[in-house]
């Protein structure tokens, strides 16, 4: 979603806007193919899926349609960068059973590239090998218990001060509207050495981008968003990975797990997706959309002109819906009209500090007690769908 984490905690409160990424614990429903048979994936005693991408479907190491139901987890893209600690809140057992009990069978986490790649200005005990750790006990714990992890790089370096700016600061602390060369480039090999063993994880490869709004055109944009580099990007100063270099970078390192790509307007514009769409030797890309009550296409006129040709296409996996005026009245004919196309989406965000109307935040407790809108999302997680 987009906004800004504030640059310091402020009492019990780390409230974002949402520009930056979610985390998702997200539920993954398995479901047979075409006959409509659905399955849970991921109870308590078995392993998370392996998945890769068939068609338009994310599929499990036996062929059978999965569908992820979740929620974000945020933190690891702030925390760490503002001083005060690694994650936002408890990344226990208790609270992934809380989530559970949701039928929450995956989480999307952010991440903040500077911590993962130990860069100075973060503090020792915050980055490098600490942080590194910290995310993969926390995709192990996630797996175990039957859910799928999405790693997102949420907040990355570079100076942008132009259209829609989240800070000025050519450090990672706030959202950007492309992912730079320097430092993302490193991060996702780095990722993909780490977890290219376990297809339990997926790669979101940029939480929100926006270089249209850089330029002041949708066509650059798009160009931007694929090829990157300096002259394709106008309007942003830092040298810019594209999508394209992402992909290669992780594909390079042996890692074949399924890559999530959000598209421009804070990944909530498609439009451009399957005309941009990287080359993968593994066919396995699926298309990341976020949807918000306030965004640009938020009507279902709209998820049918935009986004179903793209759903017709790849899997799609909505890694951001929320709303904020804490109630489900947006969300609820949303995950209507992706269960009927068996498309993937997670709530933002699984954060008790996240009020419902700023944040929006799910629950007031690490124990799973919901907010207004949050009851409204269990509900529906409840419900079987």
């Amino acid at each position: 979603m987009n906004g800004l984490m504030p640059a310091a905690r402020s009492g019990a409160a780390a409230v974002g806007l949402l520009c930056a990424g979610l985390l998702a614990a997200c539920g993954v429903v398995a479901q047979a193919s075409q006959a409509g048979a659905v399955s849970h994936a991921g109870s308590a005693t078995s392993g998370a899926p392996q998945l890769h991408v068939s068609g338009n479907r994310l599929v499990n190491a036996h062929g059978r349609g999965v569908v992820l139901h979740g929620v974000d987890r945020s933190g690891g893209e702030f925390a760490c960068v503002q001083g005060w600690g690694i994650w936002d809140g408890p990344m226990n057992q208790a609270s992934v059973t809380a989530m559970k009990e949701w039928r929450v069978n995956a989480v999307r986490v952010p991440l903040n590239e500077a911590c993962w790649n130990g860069e100075s200005y973060v503090k020792p005990q915050f980055r490098g090998a600490n942080y590194r750790r910290a995310v993969g006990a926390y995709v192990r714990l996630l797996n175990r218990n039957g859910m799928v992890a999405i790693l997102d790089l949420h907040w990355t370096d570079g100076a942008y001060s132009g259209r829609s700016a989240g800070c000025s600061s050519a450090q990672a602390v706030c959202q950007k509207p492309m992912p730079d060369a320097a430092q993302s480039v490193p991060f996702w090999r780095s990722v993909a050495r780490t977890f290219r063993a376990d297809d339990a994880v997926i790669f979101d490869l940029f939480n929100e981008p926006y270089p249209e709004r850089a330029a002041g055109r949708e066509a650059a944009g798009w160009g931007c968003w694929l090829r990157g580099g300096g002259t394709a990007c106008a309007g942003i100063g830092y040298r810019v990975a594209g999508m394209q270099s992402l992909v290669s970078a992780i594909r390079s390192t042996g890692a074949h797990n399924v890559i999530m790509l959000g598209g421009l307007g804070y990944a909530n514009d498609l439009t451009g997706w399957l005309r941009h769409k990287p080359r993968d030797p593994d066919h396995n890309l699926a298309a990341s959309w976020h949807s918000y009550n306030f965004n640009a296409c938020h009507a279902a006129a709209c998820w049918n002109r935009q986004v179903a040709p793209v759903m017709a296409r790849v899997p799609l996996i909505a890694g951001e819906i929320g709303e904020k005026d804490c109630s489900d009245r947006y969300i609820a004919p949303l995950m209507r009209w992706l269960d009927a196309r068996s498309a993937s989406y997670l709530a933002w965000a699984w954060n008790a500090d996240f009020p419902c109307s700023t944040g929006p935040g799910l629950i007031t407790s690490y124990a799973g007690t919901p907010t207004a809108y949050g009851a409204g999302y269990r509900s529906h997680l409840r419900g079987g769908v």
